[in-house]
This record gives structure tokens, C-alpha cells and sequence, in this order.
């Protein structure tokens, strides 16, 4: 299948890529828009070739690691060089770089976050296990039933 993909005559539907990825219609329209793809016309319908398919692989691995769509926009220009995909490489390298150093200090900013949440839940604890302890089995209830949530949310 993978060398049927690469064919140049293979195309697309706009519904057979928003199925393949998971995106809607209004996605890729709206990176047609910012022209990140171009597809062809067939009538009124958008024919994406197999070189839009590879440019929206790319358009959306950047925005999985929080790669603006200027920044994804300055990598897929640069596709067409004709130097092998050096330049291309490079330019994704220093953004790919610059992407972890920013992730990286979020971490620390996250961590930091979480770390003073749960000195503020301890503190909370104390206060209604002093006061009101009758509130306290409610309060682990609701802390459950978000990580419930958020464990569905991830699968």
C-alpha cells in the first residue's frame, strides 16, 4: 500500500483525507486557506494529490509538537528546493530544537504548578478534616471521578 501512496496519479476525496487523519473538512479548508495545501478542482470538489497527502502529514505531526502554521508553512516551503531536503532538514532541526527548549521550561513551569495544587489540597485537607470532616469522602469522590474522566479522555 505504501508505494501505491507514493504514486504521483494517486488522489484524494477532501473525505477519504478527513477519514484517514481524523480532521474535519474545515481543517483542510482552512489550510488551503493559509496555503499550507493546494489542492486541485474537480467541479466544485477539492482532488488532493499524493503530495498534498504527504504536506498534511506534516501539517499536523508540527501542530502535535505546538508548531504554529507559519512555522509549518516556512518547513513545507522550503519541499521544493530540489536540494535533497537539506534545507528543509535543517530548518526543521532548529525549530525542533527550539520547540523542546520551550517544552522543556513548561515542564518545569507545570511541575512547579502541580507541586503548589497539591500543597493547596493538603492545606484544604487539614482545614476541612479540622472543621467539617463530614466533607472530606465527597471531596476524594469528585477526585476520583476526574481522574475516571480524564483516564477516558486519554484513551
Amino acid at each position: 500500500m505504501h508505494a501505491d501512496l507514493r504514486r504521483p496519479h494517486r488522489t484524494y476525496s477532501i473525505r477519504q483525507l478527513c477519514l484517514e487523519f481524523k480532521c474535519t473538512p474545515r481543517a483542510l479548508r482552512f489550510y488551503e486557506d493559509k496555503g499550507l495545501l493546494s489542492p486541485a478542482r474537480d467541479g466544485m470538489n477539492r482532488v488532493y494529490s499524493y503530495k498534498d497527502r504527504a504536506r498534511l502529514v506534516l501539517i499536523l505531526r508540527g501542530k502535535r509538537v505546538g508548531l504554529s502554521l507559519a512555522e509549518i508553512g516556512e518547513i513545507l516551503d522550503l519541499y521544493e528546493v530540489g536540494d535533497g531536503g537539506a534545507q528543509q532538514a535543517a530548518k526543521s532541526l532548529k525549530k525542533f530544537r527550539e520547540r523542546i527548549v520551550a517544552l522543556e521550561h513548561q515542564k518545569v513551569d507545570i511541575d512547579e504548578q502541580i507541586e503548589e495544587l497539591r500543597r493547596g489540597v493538603s492545606a484544604m485537607e487539614k482545614q476541612l478534616e479540622a472543621t467539617r470532616p463530614d466533607l472530606l469522602p465527597r471531596a476524594a469522590d469528585y477526585d476520583q471521578m476526574l481522574r475516571r474522566q480524564l483516564d477516558g479522555a486519554e484513551h
